[in-house]
């Protein structure tokens, strides 16, 4: 029988149930876990703290996930969010959270996460913040052609409903400018607005320089009817066109914007992946430099524009693998060591386990790793370990692949030193995090 609002040890919950818990601490993906008779219940969107209200929208053995409706009593550390579209929009979880809440939040989960995989953490974590406003330099916002007219802007969190932004807080000035003056430009095409499908804006860390490349439904031939977006959309000095099937048009200007690294002169495609923090993007490259110690050759793997790469090049001398697959990626870091003078630097365009099949492994040898969200495969951790590197430095984005992925070297022998934290994306629920591991620690 279905009890509602029954808070007892009974209590059985089910979908459509509303129930009331104290949350205790903060989990992954910006949720809180709370406790209704011994069932864990997770809320997103709620802190460490808070008493909540909320319904129950899916149950599983042993927990259950709720939406919140009310804080009926909220933590000390919430705040008046700052942002007019919480929670409406699903781009930061954590807006109506003080900002050194969230960096308590993010290494809590940290520790927690690798300790789940079983590669615990006991020693120190340095937390690098940053400015909560302002710290994109790269975005993608989706168009969507309502009854009011189009939409430019991020989903709705939990659906695919298109939230219409005026001014995103992550974003500049000068990129907010230009992306209301080009959903302007653009509302009075409706023909072609409803075969829009998103935007691509890269920024320079200065933010003097802003190119935007737009996902279309539009064939090759058709991508020029964008032209006119050069003359109507101020602020923005290079456009592209995303026509399908990995076909790129490029129609005015230049696609790359510049930004110095650690006194290196480096370019960045729009379509090229790069760190999107302005803020700390040269702090996390020294960061992994330092931590790479000795002169032997170095691997840097998922190497995008040369971030790591081309700094390590310049302090050491000596030769440097860049491996990177995406064909944008790569010809920005062949172009980076050319105008850097960097004649060790070699790229690989190939996939990393290829690359490391082709290329014999070098005593002293050193690696730095900073794959995608999934993490690097087991066939990949087993290729890197058997080289036995002098140190391998790993740069993630998401917790749970990062401490599956310590665990599978930690049974071959390599084990962290050391680990940080880097803010690089405040009030979301993602974090950056730069482990080394060093052989039989």
């Amino acid at each position: 029988m279905t009890r509602k609002n029954a808070f007892d040890d009974a209590v059985e919950l089910h979908v459509g149930d509303t129930l009331q818990t104290t949350i205790e601490k903060a989990v992954y993906r910006g949720r809180g876990l709370g406790r209704v008779g011994g069932r864990v219940v997770f809320v997103p969107r709620t802190y460490a703290g808070d008493r909540v209200k909320a319904r129950v929208r899916e149950v599983r053995s042993g927990w259950a996930e709720a939406a919140l409706e009310s804080v009926l009593e909220p933590a000390a550390t919430r705040r008046d969010s700052p942002c007019e579209y919480v929670p409406r929009c699903g781009g930061c979880v954590y807006q109506d959270l003080g900002y050194e809440a969230q960096l308590a939040a993010k290494e809590s989960i940290l520790r927690e996460s690798l300790a789940r995989a079983g590669a615990p953490w006991e020693g120190e974590i340095p937390v690098s913040p940053s400015p909560e406003t302002g710290w994109r330099m790269r975005a993608n916002l989706h168009f969507f052609q309502g009854k009011d007219g189009l939409r430019l802007g991020l989903k709705q969190e939990g659906t695919r409903r298109v939230v219409d932004i005026e001014r995103c807080l992550q974003l500049s000035d000068g990129m907010n400018g230009a992306l209301r003056s080009l959903r302007a430009a653009l509302g009075d095409h409706r023909g072609l607005s409803s075969r829009l499908r998103g935007v691509e804006i890269l920024e320079s860390p200065d933010g003097q320089v802003r190119v935007i490349s737009l996902v279309t439904a539009l064939g090759r031939h058709e991508a020029r009817r964008l032209e006119f977006l050069e003359r109507e959309v101020p602020g923005i000095d290079g456009l592209g066109v995303d026509v399908g099937r990995g076909h790129h048009q490029w129609l005015s200007g230049s696609p790359h914007v510049e930004a110095p690294t650690l006194g290196l002169s480096m370019r960045v495609h729009v379509r090229s992946f790069f760190q999107a923090n302005r803020f700390l993007y040269e702090s996390l490259a020294r960061t992994v430099v330092d931590l790479l110690p000795g002169r032997g050759r170095a691997l840097d793997l998922y190497a995008g524009v040369g971030l790591f790469a081309l700094p390590l090049a310049a302090r050491d001398g000596g030769e440097v693998v860049a491996v990177e697959r995406a064909p944008s990626a790569a010809a920005d870091a062949r172009a980076n060591a050319k105008r850097n003078g960097l004649d060790g630097v070699r790229v690989i365009r190939r996939d990393v386990r290829e690359a490391l099949a082709s290329t014999r492994p070098e005593p002293g040898e050193r690696i730095v790793l900073d794959p995608p969200r999934t993490g690097v495969e087991q066939e990949i951790v087993d290729l890197v370990a058997a080289r036995r590197p002098e140190a391998i430095v790993y740069v993630s984005c998401d917790p749970p692949t990062l401490g599956r992925d310590l665990a599978r070297f930690a049974s071959l022998g390599f084990r962290p030193d050391t680990v940080r934290i880097f803010d690089l994306f405040p009030d979301t629920f993602h974090l950056e995090t730069v482990v080394r591991l060093r052989p039989g620690v």
